[in-house]
């Protein structure tokens, strides 16, 4: 297998169920790498390491240049979520420290713009609202809960805190702008932000933010006996439902459908995978699903009239080695 410090790139174009189009380098992290994300145009990719650091490269075609080290976290650093370019050059971080530190550049100078330290244990996962509706950074923690980080103005945040998942809270993920739950408007005629998120008392919940910015509980899924590991909303392509992909530690993976409202959703689940899974993610369209396991192999899903969900790519890390 790899050596953890190195790093896979897939393209993630409709098309792509070749493995030949995987791009590897070597990160220079210190230690086990535990997310890379690139940028809104593509151009840029930041990664985060057990070494407490978080690195950014600029992507060329296939080559890949680093830029700059960013230091501050003094525990693993599990996520790194870059905001909407509308917002200015952001990227925020999470970490096992129990701190969520948004990084702003400046006429390539990085710097941290807001700490917050809240949360009384290891801060899991992050995720930036649909930027329609403003600069909101959504945490959850192994403390059971999650926090809702809005900017006022620059460098003014407020933050609320939600009880959401006793035993802690492994994955947040917010619904499109565009979501037909979207079209659930607010007094002012705005349409209200919902978001997923997932946590070891083996649930799926589902929230919406009020105009205040307070996340109110709308629906539980139950439908896992385990961890729930990771949550994804789907990119809505035009389609009258919401859609939400689930996965838990005992090798489960539920998509959840709802047609009406929030409050109600029917799952089905993928046939059963050999080891837990860590990681789903939705092609930009929302019709593909990938599906990452502990074996190290990334499935690729999509939906046939006919035939339902089926397996139409599966990309192995040790194909990858040996090609």
């Amino acid at each position: 297998g790899h050596r953890e410090s190195c790093l896979s790139v897939i393209p993630t174009r409709e098309c792509t169920t070749s493995s030949k189009m995987t791009t590897t380098f070597d990160s220079q992290h210190q230690d086990m790498i535990h997310d890379a994300q690139m940028d809104y145009y593509g151009k840029r990719l930041a990664t985060c390491s057990s070494d407490r650091t978080i690195k950014i490269f600029t992507v060329q075609k296939d080559v890949q240049t680093h830029l700059v080290d960013l230091l501050g976290h003094e525990g693993p650093v599990w996520q790194v979520a870059w905001a909407h370019p509308k917002f200015g050059t952001k990227l925020a971080s999470c970490s096992y420290d129990r701190k969520v530190i948004i990084w702003s550049e400046d006429r390539g100078r990085w710097a941290k713009s807001y700490t917050s330290g809240r949360h009384e244990l290891s801060v899991n996962s992050i995720s930036w609202a649909p930027h329609e509706f403003g600069l909101i950074l959504a945490c959850g923690s192994s403390d059971g809960t999650v926090s809702i980080l809005t900017q006022r103005a620059p460098n003014d945040w407020a933050e609320v805190q939600v009880e959401a998942h006793p035993g802690g809270v492994n994955a947040v993920s917010w619904a499109p702008a565009v979501a037909p739950t979207a079209s659930k408007l607010g007094t002012k005629g705005a349409p209200l932000a919902s978001f997923a998120s997932a946590g070891c008392d083996n649930a799926v919940q589902i929230w919406q933010l009020n105009e205040a910015g307070e996340a109110k509980k709308v629906a539980t899924l139950e439908g896992h006996a385990d961890w729930v590991r990771d949550v994804a909303w789907a990119p809505n392509a035009g389609l009258p439902y919401s859609t939400i992909a689930s996965c838990s530690q005992d090798g489960v993976v539920n998509i959840w459908t709802q047609t009406d409202n929030l409050a109600n959703w029917s799952n089905i689940s993928l046939p059963k995978f050999p080891s837990p899974v860590w990681r789903v993610s939705w092609s930009v369209t929302g019709n593909i699903l990938a599906v990452s396991c502990g074996d190290n192999t990334v499935t690729l899903w999509k939906e046939f009239v006919d035939q339902g969900w089926k397996c139409i790519s599966t990309l192995n890390e040790e194909e990858k080695d040996n090609e």
